[in-house]
């Protein structure tokens, strides 16, 4: 299975900017480029030039839930991260990873070592919260305060892997989950409850979270990884999102 992980990949598109560079074959006008270069030719219009759209690779962001409940999956979406964080041509700009319990670690620096086990033990060193307790209410909190403005300023995918149990306060996890959908270009939450067939939305956390997200999907398999690719891909897969938001619609208030 870590021969697996290693392999798999998480491809992305490029972003189209309005900014727009020269570009022979471009299908846009570039009047000005025209202009300067009938000027440079005594005012002569020889050819017409024309401008493409700029493109860029969008950066990832990654909040792994690694207390207690989690621990069975935290270990293997972190293979997955390290392998999407070294892969070449993945066309991320920069991946961006942070762990939480009961407080949030940044473990992007590890994560650029090659070794994955090495890789990993670093992390779990950074991270004294490991199989313990769960605050991600709190852990938001302190993203959206430290870090939200430092890496999501350039249309970030984000992803939050975490089952929902929370043992704070739901109205700050509502808040902060709130806050960094707002800054996210699209914001994925990959939970490993979703292999139950009869899972359903009663966690107080869960009901908090599940309106403020784009995709909401499974995440307890090497297969359910896979399919990550297309919820990263197509802005319309919300994964199920949609059918859990129903579900809380139809029980009414906990």
């Amino acid at each position: 299975s870590k021969r697996m992980l290693a392999g798999l990949r998480l491809p992305v598109a490029p972003l189209i900017s309005r900014r727009s560079r020269a570009d022979r074959l471009g299908p846009l006008p570039d009047w000005r480029g025209t202009m300067r270069a009938a000027l440079r030719a005594g005012g002569e219009m020889h050819d017409f030039s024309t401008k493409n759209r700029r493109r860029r690779w969008p950066d990832l962001v990654v909040l792994c839930d690694i207390s207690g409940s989690m621990s069975q999956y935290s270990r293997m979406v972190l293979h997955f991260l390290h392998a999407v964080s070294n892969a070449k041509g993945a066309g991320w700009a920069r991946v961006h990873a942070f762990t939480f319990g009961t407080r949030l670690t940044n473990i992007t620096r590890h994560l650029a070592t090659r070794d994955v086990d090495a890789a990993l033990a670093a992390a779990g060193a950074e991270a004294p919260d490991w199989e313990g307790g769960t605050r991600i209410g709190a852990a938001l909190h302190a993203f959206n305060r430290d870090w939200s403005r430092r890496v999501l300023g350039s249309g970030a995918v984000v992803l939050v892997i975490t089952d929902g149990l929370d043992r704070d306060e739901t109205d700050i996890l509502a808040r902060e989950i709130e806050r960094l959908h707002l800054s996210a270009r699209r914001l994925i939450w990959i939970n490993p409850l979703l292999r139950w067939d009869g899972f359903a939305p009663k966690a107080r956390g869960i009901r908090a979270m599940l309106p403020h997200v784009d995709c909401f999907r499974a995440g307890h398999s090497i297969r359910s990884l896979e399919d990550l690719a297309r919820a990263v891909s197509e802005a319309r897969d919300t994964g199920e999102r949609d059918r859990m938001l129903a579900a809380m619609r139809h029980s009414g208030p906990i």
